[in-house]
C-alpha cells in the first residue's frame, strides 16, 4: 500500500474523530451565528493547494467531487437540529450524526482506495478537499437557516395567555 495513502486516511480518520469531539462539546454550550459560518471560511484556505499542479483537477473531477459532496451534505443536514433551552439555541445532540459521520468516513477511504488505482494521489487530495468543502458549505448555510428561524421564534414577544 502507497504510505501517502495510508497516512491521509489515518490523518482523514483523525479529523472525523476531531469533528465527533467538538460536535459534542459544541452541544454544551449555545450556538452563534458565527459559530456556524466561520468553518468553511477557515476551511477555504485549503483550497491553495490549487496552487500547485499535483492537486489541479480536470472539470470533470471538479463537477464529480461538487455534486458528491453536496449529496453527502444531505445526510449531515438531514442529522442537524437545534433546539432552545433557557431562551438559548443549542445543537441537538443526534446519536445518527455518529453513524453518518462514521459512514462518511468509510466510503469516503474505500473510495479512496478504489480511485487510488487510476487517479494520482495528488488529485485524489484535491479531489476529496473539494467533496469536503462541498458538503460543508450546504451544511452550514442550512443550519443558518434553521438557526435563524428558531432565533426570528425566540425574539417574538411572548403573549400573555388569557384565563
Amino acid at each position: 500500500m502507497n504510505m501517502i495513502l495510508f497516512v491521509s486516511t489515518i490523518a482523514a480518520v483523525l479529523m472525523a474523530l476531531g469533528v465527533f469531539a467538538i460536535r459534542m462539546k459544541a452541544s454544551k454550550k449555545p450556538a452563534t451565528v458565527k459559530k456556524i459560518i466561520l468553518p468553511p471560511f477557515f476551511m477555504s484556505t485549503g483550497a491553495l493547494m490549487y496552487v500547485f499542479e499535483p492537486f489541479r483537477l480536470s472539470g470533470t473531477e471538479i463537477i464529480e467531487a461538487i455534486l458528491l459532496g453536496m449529496f453527502f451534505s444531505i445526510f449531515l443536514i438531514m442529522t442537524s437540529r437545534f433546539e432552545i433551552k433557557d431562551e438559548q439555541i443549542y445543537i441537538k445532540r443526534s446519536k445518527a450524526f455518529v453513524f453518518v459521520l462514521l459512514g462518511l468516513i468509510v466510503v469516503r477511504t474505500l473510495l479512496k482506495f478504489i480511485l487510488s488505482s487510476s487517479i494520482d494521489v495528488g488529485e485524489i487530495g484535491g479531489m476529496f478537499f473539494l467533496i469536503a468543502f462541498s458538503m460543508i458549505v450546504p451544511w452550514r448555510v442550512a443550519m443558518y437557516y434553521q438557526y435563524k428561524k428558531l432565533e426570528r421564534n425566540l425574539n417574538k414577544p411572548h403573549e400573555p395567555i388569557a384565563l
